[in-house]
């Protein structure tokens, strides 16, 4: 079904503003009044997206939250606010809210957010079609987008302004950083959501079988079983499609000009209905100048392009994403999940990550399985983990210019005070207490993924304290 959206504002210029763009991008949706109107309603309706103020008559914003959360702790609440109460808005974090939206905002941005609130919605709570892959993702039980760094979000604006959309598109990113599932996010989300997703990966097939696997023909059995006829209706994604021999390449091509496909060794083709999303570990740019991936095919997949970053350009993603994995690593043991320390996170996302999310999502599953206790340390970390961070220790250079393996880091920080001593410095304190701060700070918002009142409580700060120091730091 399509998403439901409640808009609740006692504004009735914002309600009709919200009611004519809603409208225009065939998005479902209601408009209350009030907070209490919506309550009311809740009774018959369960809605997939909220959009509220805060200051209302009756149930204000973050009292509505949490009366719609005792019903469904999983709706997305999107907050109006003003600049007086945005001190209010960030607070409403605590209670669950998705994002908030300052007033004045932008309608445009404000339905592409509501779109990416209706694909988190989508994540929390719908299971994963079945996917008839030859690489289909099969540990897992949701196709879960995660990331709240600005590389992502984008992703997640292409995902709401084109699943609903027919045209092709391309994806371009390294193994690993979820390609297939953004594929499956666009499937998931277009009117063909309830028809079949067919996934292939060319990359994992011999060269002279791609051609049957994925248009079938004579010799290769029932060419009923070829992907694209499975797809009839659906989505066809085509993993590593810079893989694909010439010969596939211009099958496909005649699928993306003439909607028919033509079986192998058959004279005759066949018509049909799908949609291409192809993904590409390579810069088919290059392959066209190289003569090994036809111009028109390339020129027809770049309609939409969508780059997925690798993990080392989102680093700031990678508590939530840890967290995560280690939740659902968890559940998959039966058993208690695991918590990494703020040390071994710093460390984590200092890391290249070549295998990117899929590297991540292994480590996580490893330490739950091997990892006795339920704090992680570094010890507990993998031999190529422990390496990369002997590596980096035994580099580091004290303050006297030589290099030497340091015990502690307070015997790192008695190096640094005695070269400062010994330099003739004074009032040393003053700089090396912000920089103490800010190295505690970092740690504890990475830990928490950015929670600002958990944080608060594990530095021993209060919530005005921390959101001070932040300030004084520049941290913002």
């Amino acid at each position: 079904m399509d998403p439901m959206i409640w808009v609740i504002d006692d504004d009735a210029s914002i309600r009709f503003v919200f009611d004519k763009a809603l409208d225009v991008n065939s998005i479902s949706h209601r408009l209350f009044e009030t907070g209490d109107e919506a309550l009311a309603y809740l009774k018959t309706e369960i809605p997939d997206v909220i959009v509220s103020d805060i200051n209302m008559p009756g149930t204000d914003g973050l009292s509505l939250i949490k009366k719609v959360h005792e019903v469904d702790c999983n709706i997305p609440f999107i907050i109006i606010t003003a600049h007086s109460d945005l001190t209010a808005a960030i607070d409403s974090y605590e209670h669950g809210t998705f994002e908030y939206l300052p007033k004045p905002f932008d309608i445009e941005q404000a339905v592409s957010l509501i779109r990416r609130a209706a694909l988190h919605r989508f994540n929390l709570t719908r299971k994963k079609e079945m996917v008839l892959a030859s690489d289909a993702v099969a540990d897992s039980k949701e196709a879960e987008i995660i990331g709240k760094s600005p590389a992502m979000q984008e992703v997640f604006k292409f995902i709401g302004r084109v699943s609903r959309t027919e045209v092709p598109v391309l994806i371009h990113g390294e193994t690993g950083t979820g390609r297939e599932l953004v594929a499956m996010a666009l499937h998931n989300h277009s009117d063909r959501k309830e028809q079949p997703f067919i996934s292939v990966n060319v990359s994992s097939m011999p060269k002279e079988t791609v051609e049957h696997e994925i248009f079938g023909g004579i010799g290769k059995g029932d060419k009923e079983e070829a992907a694209i006829v499975k797809a009839q209706n659906g989505t066809l994604f085509i993993n590593e499609i810079c893989e694909m021999p010439m010969e596939a390449q211009t099958r496909l091509l005649q699928v993306l000009q003439k909607g028919e496909f033509l079986p192998v060794g058959e004279q005759k083709p066949h018509k049909v209905n799908v949609r291409i999303i192809a993904a590409t570990s390579r810069v088919l740019e290059n392959l066209v100048k190289e003569g090994t991936f036809i111009s028109d095919l390339y020129y027809r997949l770049n309609i939409i392009h969508i780059n997925m970053p690798p993990l080392r350009d989102r680093n700031n993603d990678i508590p939530m994403l840890a967290k995560h994995f280690l939740n659902q690593s968890a559940i998959e043991n039966n058993t208690e999940p695991k918590k990494l320390t703020s040390e071994v996170l710093v460390f984590l996302c200092r890391q290249q990550w070549p295998g990117n999310v899929r590297q991540l999502k292994n480590l996580c599953k490893y330490l739950t399985i091997m990892v006795t206790g339920r704090d992680i340390q570094l010890s507990d970390l993998p031999a190529e983990f422990l390496q990369a961070r002997n590596t980096q220790v035994k580099t580091t250079t004290s303050i006297s210019g030589t290099s030497k393996e340091p015990v502690s880091w307070q015997e790192q920080l008695r190096n640094w005070v005695d070269g400062r001593l010994k330099a003739g410095e004074r009032d040393i304190l003053s700089e090396a207490t912000p920089e103490f701060e800010r190295v505690m700070l970092e740690a504890a918002l990475a830990y928490t993924g950015n929670h600002k009142q958990e944080s608060a409580k594990l530095l021993g700060w209060g919530r005005n304290t921390l959101t001070r120091k932040i300030k004084e730091l520049n941290l913002q």
